[in-house]
């Protein structure tokens, strides 16, 4: 017999949360924790809603150096390609892009955007990045050209720069499974006075294969992948809270969040759960706010 929601321990929800931001996926979690899928699939949403509400207020009014931006393609329901045969297609259907700003420094995940990967999408996730940052930071982005109007479009004060990557000819053809080597970059001065030396888009790109393997559901070249793009915003938000707040980074030998200051100790997901606790409330037992009041009017 599976469990329900309402009867979950701590250590299967701590299990659950744990699993999902160590790759696996919500039908292997479901056999292996003994719950059934809804059960998982309600955590989740729970989890995503409290973690993006928790990272909104927490990271904030940050110091950095540096930052790198960059954006990671995934899917819900089916690849753009082939939304018009799916069957009963939802609207969000199709290519989903993360949009994610990383700090060079402390490895924060400063600010992180779902969406298309238009100028519309670039300029709300600058707007965001803008507002969590409290000083004038070098903003590093590829060449994708949607960042220039971006940019301006939100009056973003920053020695910017581009590094456009040069990618060598390859006879594989568009159907490749591996992307072509890169053989050069080129930086470019956008904005201000960039240090050259660090123009480099290196971290967040890393970030990006760290996000590959945390979640199954951006995991290439296989069945898995997001049926709901509601779902692939929580499990976003989840696993930011993870990364930044929960994970020592082997390199820091501490989370992102305390080398950038935000916390001075190691998040558990425990306090996760407490957040999704936080977040809702258990209901009272019937009749015991009429009991509490008539306790109080008979004293």
């Amino acid at each position: 017999m599976k469990l329900g929601m309402n009867k979950l321990p701590l250590q299967i929800r701590v299990q659950i949360l744990t699993m999902l931001c160590e790759g696996s996926s919500m039908r292997s979690i479901s056999r292996i924790t003994g719950v059934s899928i809804n059960t998982v699939s309600k955590l989740l949403v729970d989890a995503g809603l409290a973690c993006a509400a928790f990272h909104d207020k927490a990271v904030r009014r940050i110091t950095s150096r540096a930052i790198q931006c960059d954006e990671i393609w995934s899917f819900s329901y089916a690849k753009q390609k082939n939304v018009k045969f799916a069957k009963a297609a939802p609207e969000a259907a199709g290519d989903v892009w993360t949009w994610t700003a990383i700090d060079a420094d402390s490895k924060l995940i400063v600010s992180w955007h779902v969406g298309d990967r238009s100028q519309y999408t670039g300029t709300s996730f600058m707007g965001d990045l803008k507002a969590r940052l409290a000083n004038r930071v070098q903003l590093t982005t590829d060449g994708h050209k949607a960042y220039l109007k971006a940019v301006a479009e939100v009056d973003f004060d920053a020695d910017y720069a581009m590094l456009n990557k040069i990618f060598a000819a390859t006879s594989a053809g568009p159907g490749r499974y591996s992307p072509a080597a890169c053989i050069g970059t080129i930086k470019e001065t956008i904005k201000g006075h960039p240090d050259p030396d660090c123009i480099s888009t290196s971290f967040v790109e890393r970030q990006n294969l760290t996000m590959r393997m945390s979640m199954r559901r951006f995991t290439r070249l296989t069945n898995a992948f997001s049926k709901k793009f509601e779902n692939h915003c929580h499990a976003l938000a989840l696993y930011f809270v993870f990364y930044n707040f929960c994970r020592v980074h082997k390199t820091l030998g501490a989370t992102p969040a305390m080398a950038s200051g935000l916390i001075d100790r190691v998040m558990k997901m425990t306090d996760v759960v407490a957040l999704i606790d936080a977040a809702n409330p258990v209901p009272a037992v019937r009749g015991s706010y009429k009991k509490g009041v008539a306790a109080q009017i008979s004293n």
